[in-house]
C-alpha cells in the first residue's frame, strides 16, 4: 500500500470501527474487541508512515474549487510531515491503552451508554487522524470541528443537569471560538497568501507587515479554544463531569493536543519562524502563555478535587507549548513538539490513577487520599511517576521538552519567561507531590482504616496507568528519535 493510500485508511480505520462497534452493540465483548483491534490496526497504519516522512507524500480527496491553479489549497487534502506523524502516533498509540481502560472503568462503574461511548471516541479519533495529516487549513477546520461535536456527547454522558451544563459551556466556547476566530483567520490568511496549504518556512513572509502578522496570530492563537489560553480556558474543568476516560481523551489523546498541536503546525507552517521573530509579531503571545501557565497553576493549588486540580495543570502545561512555537526559536519548536509527547504520556497517567482512585477508593478530593498508597501502591507509584514527568524532573520525559523550552527563551532572549518556567516548575512540585506523599506517608483516617476502604481499581485499569508510567519514564531514555524528527522540521 501507498504512504498515500496509508494516510486515507489512517482517518477511516476508525470510522469504521465506530460502524462495526455499533453493528456489535449487542455482544460487548466482540464490541470492545473490534475497539481494541481497530487500535492496534491504527497504530500499524501510521507507523508504516514513518519511512515515508522525508518524502512528504500528499494526496487531495476532494478539490472544493475543481480547476483552481492552487489545488492544493482549497482541497480537501492530507499530507505526512513530522509534526503531524508524530502527533498521529502518540494518538494512536494511547487510543489503544484508553481502550484497555475504558473497558475497565466503564464496566465496574456500571455506566450506561458504553456504545455510544466506543462510537464517539472512535469517531474523535478519526477526526485527530485529519487534524494531523491535514495538508491545508480548510481540511483541518472541518476536522477541528467534526472533533468538538464528536466529544460533546461524551463530556455529556451522564445526561445529569451538571453534564448538560458542561457541555453548554463547552460546545459554546469551542464552537464559538473556531467560527468567530478561527475560520476569520482561514479566510483572512487566503486574501493575503492566495493558498492555504501547509508549507515549509510558512506562506505570509513577504505577504504582512509585522502589524498585521501580530492581529492574525491573535486570531488564530484566541480562535482555536481546544489549546485553553486564559481567558478562553473554562471549558476544560467544566469538562470534567465526564467519565475519567473522557477525561483522559480530553487532555492526553485528542481534544486539547489537538489545539496546541493547531497553533504550532500555524506557526511553522503558515507564518514561519522567520516571521514570528522578526517585527516581534509573537512577543504579545509569548507573555498571554507564559502568564495563563502561571495563573493556571497558581488555581491548581487551590483545587481539592484531583481532576479539576489536573484540569488546571492541563491547560498550564498547553501553555507551555503555546510558548515554546510563540518564542520562534528552533529550541523553542523542538521544546514545543516534544511537550506534547510527553505532557501526553504524563497527564493521561495522572487521569488514569485518578479514575482507578475513585473505583478502587471511591474518592475524589486530595484531602481524602491520605494513606491510601498503602492499599493502592501501584496505582499511586504510577502516579508519582507521571507526577515527575509532569514537573519536568528525571528519569522521565518531561524534563526533555521542559530543558528545550527553557533554551528556547535564552535563545529568543526572554528572561522573565525564563523565570516564569521555573517559577511554574515549583508550583507543579507543590500542587502535584503532596498527592502520593500522602497517600504513602500519612496515616489513613480513622473512618478509613478497614481495608475494603481501597483497593487496586481492575487489571484492565491498573496495567494501562502502569504501562503509560513505564512509557513516561522509556522516553526519558529514548527522546533523541524525538528529536530528530522534530530537528527536521526546523531545519526546513
Amino acid at each position: 500500500m501507498s504512504p498515500e493510500h496509508l494516510v486515507v485508511a489512517s482517518v477511516l480505520l476508525p470510522l469504521i470501527s465506530a460502524v462495526l462497534v455499533v453493528a456489535c452493540r449487542q455482544r460487548p465483548n466482540l464490541r470492545e474487541t473490534v475497539t481494541l483491534v481497530s487500535g492496534g490496526l491504527l497504530l500499524a497504519t501510521v507507523s508504516l508512515l514513518i519511512g515515508s516522512v522525508d518524502t512528504r507524500p500528499a494526496i487531495n480527496l476532494v478539490d472544493v474549487i475543481p480547476g483552481s491553479i492552487d489545488q492544493s489549497a482549497i482541497a480537501i487534502g492530507f499530507h505526512v510531515e513530522p509534526l503531524g506523524l508524530l502527533f498521529a502516533l502518540v494518538a494512536s498509540g494511547l487510543w489503544i491503552a484508553t481502550s484497555v481502560y475504558s473497558i475497565g472503568y466503564m464496566r465496574s462503574h456500571g455506566e450506561q451508554h458504553q456504545t455510544r461511548f466506543y462510537v464517539c471516541f472512535a469517531i474523535a479519533i478519526s477526526a485527530v487522524m485529519g487534524i494531523a495529516f491535514a495538508r491545508n487549513l480548510l481540511t483541518l477546520f472541518l476536522f477541528y470541528e467534526v472533533l468538538t461535536l464528536s466529544t460533546y456527547p461524551l463530556v455529556t454522558h451522564h445526561g445529569t443537569e451538571a453534564a448538560k451544563r458542561a457541555g453548554r459551556t463547552y460546545l459554546g466556547i469551542l464552537m464559538g471560538t473556531s467560527i468567530v476566530g478561527l475560520l476569520m483567520a482561514i479566510l483572512w490568511t487566503w486574501q493575503l497568501a492566495g493558498t492555504l496549504e501547509f508549507k515549509p518556512g510558512g506562506i505570509l513572509d513577504g505577504h504582512v507587515d509585522p502589524l498585521t502578522a501580530g492581529l492574525l496570530l491573535a486570531l488564530f492563537a484566541f480562535g482555536t479554544g481546544k489549546a485553553a489560553l486564559m481567558p478562553l480556558h473554562r471549558w476544560l474543568p467544566a469538562a470534567m463531569v465526564a467519565p475519567t476516560p473522557v477525561s483522559a481523551l480530553l487532555h492526553a489523546v485528542a481534544v486539547v493536543k489537538a489545539g496546541v498541536f493547531t497553533i504550532l503546525k500555524v506557526g511553522v507552517y503558515i507564518f514561519g519562524t522567520d516571521l514570528l521573530s522578526r517585527g516581534g509579531s509573537s512577543v504579545w503571545l509569548m507573555y498571554v502563555a507564559g502568564g495563563t501557565l502561571l495563573t493556571a497553576s497558581l488555581v491548581a493549588l487551590t483545587r481539592d478535587n484531583l481532576k479539576e486540580r489536573l484540569a488546571y495543570s492541563t491547560i498550564s502545561q498547553l501553555a507551555y507549548i503555546v510558548l515554546g512555537i510563540s518564542l520562534a526559536t528552533e529550541s523553542g519548536v523542538i521544546g514545543s513538539g516534544m511537550h506534547i509527547v510527553m505532557h501526553a504520556f504524563g497527564k493521561i497517567t495522572l487521569f488514569f490513577c485518578a479514575g482507578a482512585i475513585l473505583i478502587g477508593a471511591h474518592k475524589t478530593r486530595v484531602s481524602e487520599l491520605d494513606g491510601l498508597g498503602r492499599r493502592m501502591p501501584w496505582t499511586f507509584a504510577a502516579f508519582a511517576i507521571g507526577s515527575l514527568s509532569v514537573i519536568g524532573l528525571p528519569p522521565v520525559g518531561g524534563c526533555w521538552s521542559k530543558w528545550f523550552l527553557a533554551l528556547g527563551t535564552v535563545e529568543a532572549g526572554q528572561w522573565p519567561l525564563l523565570a516564569a518556567l521555573m517559577v511554574s516548575s515549583l508550583l507543579n512540585i507543590a500542587y502535584l507531590a503532596p498527592i502520593p506523599l500522602r497517600a504513602f506517608l500519612c496515616d489513613p483516617a480513622d473512618v478509613d482504616r478497614d481495608v475494603s476502604a481501597g483497593r487496586e481499581a481492575p487489571l484492565a485499569c491498573v496495567i494501562p496507568l502502569c504501562l503509560t508510567a513505564a512509557g513516561c519514564v522509556v522516553l526519558f531514555f529514548n527522546a533523541d528519535p524525538i528529536y530528530q524528527f522534530l530537528s527536521s522540521v526546523t531545519s526546513n
